[in-house]
């Protein structure tokens, strides 16, 4: 009875082409559900290798994604896109960031010789800006003889040697490399629960060369991680998920620089990358399959997003190149004013549904990347795609990039889009198809600059958008994302109809407002 009424997927959107539906256009119907909202698994795939807790990205934009915004949405279970509007060199500093934040195993761990000063030390210290002050002590040949405690390297300490306060290498606990086993947070778990008051355990080949360090505090966060009901995510050595955005840079001849793609992929990878966004206003086109295309052939088993498209055959194109998921989505974010400055793009919904159609089995994730501005808007993209890219929704958060600015007394950040005037001019013109040579002509800008309201952190605003895509999918009787699009119900909204499901007829309080007596 209900299936004449309420449709799914392919029967609602086929029936409703050629006309465009956005979030706000549709609705989902409710179905009988034994599942609780707190019982529902949020866990999606992005690639072989890149599973995600969460269902979200924070966007690859200069006022939403640095190192901040990355660490932070990868310890509450989804991945950040490093902007590429900074040079190479700062970018990869970025990425490092990341990937270095909390070890499990530190596996290159700063060291000194033993011919050093404690003032040596103190002024390595100054000029890396390490949090750090206790260093393994090795020989020319990489083999341990000793570890310098904190506690000694002080200032009233600068003209002694380091082998005056080190602790010998009899007085080190180390562990072999080929003892550490199938499970090495357990083993370093184990350890440190068995010797009271010890804080390092290095790890040493059978040469007594130094292979690597955990540190009791890495553990700790580790282990209380594994009890958090959201799991950040990390990779096959602990390290936190960090993606980066790259443009398709071209040689003077308007030819794709391909030992440029190459050298900053590299060193991207090296720092332990393991997305690459490539990111462009238009992903259907020749430079964009060339450079995917050429990465996916360098690098082999890094993961690939690439767009953005809004069409079927832009994801057939994309998937073809090499990429393993397809941002979807032209104009629709708060900022962005390709569709009326270019008169193209395809309200959201409809982009992901025809996105979704040419990814068929293709084996590419689907990405909606903008327009979403609430969580109900997320549980609608997710009957269709994998995963969400949020920018407005994060620009506020205090992790975001953006400068803070005062207007009467209230707080606010700044949130532009990456086709603006002035974030062309940083770097992002590539973009939208534009040169600098464009810009110091004229070139028309596809975005704005505007400001957000300074929110809280990432982990409170994560916590209420996956409060609602909980909620959404307990209305479905979807215990998981799988189910989400099995079950999943479409109708069409009139006006009306989407007044009626906001707040209306009513002067709105805040709680806050009151007390009780």
């Amino acid at each position: 009875m209900d299936e004449d009424f309420y449709l799914k997927a392919d029967d609602f959107f086929r029936k409703c082409f050629p006309s465009g539906l956005t979030f706000d256009d549709i609705s989902l119907a409710t179905r009988y559900s034994e599942v609780l909202p707190r019982q529902v698994r949020l866990e999606t795939t992005l690639s072989e290798s890149i599973k995600l807790s969460v269902p979200i990205l924070s966007s690859d934009m200069d006022t939403v994604t640095e190192s901040d915004m990355a660490t932070a949405m990868a310890l509450c279970g989804g991945i950040g896109l490093i902007h590429y509007n900074m040079s190479k060199r700062q970018q990869v500093k970025e990425v490092a960031r990341v990937k270095y934040h909390v070890h499990g195993l530190i596996q290159d761990p700063i060291t000194i010789t033993a011919d050093k000063q404690i003032g040596d030390v103190l002024q390595l210290i100054e000029d890396k800006h390490f949090q750090f002050r206790t260093f393994p002590i090795v020989d020319d040949k990489g083999r341990l003889l000793g570890l310098l405690p904190g506690r000694v390297v002080k200032k009233r300490y600068r003209e002694r040697r380091v082998t005056d306060g080190m602790l010998a290498r009899g007085e080190v606990y180390t562990i072999c490399e080929n003892e550490v086993g199938t499970d090495p947070i357990k083993t370093a778990d184990d350890f440190f629960s068995k010797h009271m008051g010890i804080h390092k355990l290095l790890v040493v080949d059978k040469n007594d060369c130094l292979r690597g360090l955990y540190t009791l505090s890495d553990i700790e966060r580790i282990m209380e991680e594994s009890r958090d009901h959201v799991k950040p995510a990390r990779d096959a050595k602990f390290r936190l998920l960090c993606g980066a955005a790259i443009s398709v840079p071209r040689n003077s001849d308007g030819e794709m620089d391909r030992e440029d793609i190459r050298t900053h992929v590299e060193e991207l990878v090296d720092k332990g990358l393991d997305v690459i966004a490539v990111s462009t206003a238009h992903g259907h086109t020749k430079g964009v399959g060339d450079a995917t295309r050429f990465i996916r052939e360098s690098f082999p088993e890094l993961t690939i997003l690439a767009g953005n498209v809004t069409s079927g055959e832009g994801v057939e194109f994309l998937v073809e190149s090499g990429a393993d998921a397809i941002k979807v989505g032209q104009g629709p974010g708060s900022i962005c004013t390709t569709r009326v400055v270019a008169g193209v793009g395809v309200p959201q919904m409809s982009a992901l549904y025809a996105a979704t159609v040419g990814a068929r089995n293709k084996g590419a994730s689907i990405l909606a990347d903008g327009g979403i501005t609430k969580s109900g808007d997320i549980v609608k993209a997710l009957t269709l795609a994998q995963a969400v890219i949020c920018g407005g929704l994060l620009a506020g958060c205090r992790e975001a990039p953006g400068r803070i600015i005062e207007i009467e007394g209230k707080y606010y950040k700044q949130y532009r889009g990456m086709g603006s005037m002035e974030a062309m001019k940083e770097g992002s013109a590539a973009r939208y198809g534009h040169s600098e040579e464009d810009l110091l002509a004229k070139s028309t800008p596809e975005g704005i600059e505007a400001l957000k309201e300074v929110a809280g952190s990432v982990s409170e605003t994560i916590e209420s958008l996956t409060g609602g895509l909980r909620a959404g999918l307990g209305y479905l009787g979807a215990e998981d994302l799988q189910a989400l699009r099995e079950k999943a119900r479409f109708l069409q909204v009139t006006p009306a109809g989407q007044k009626e499901s906001s707040p209306h007829d009513v002067i709105e309080v805040k709680r806050s407002d009151f007390t009780r007596t």
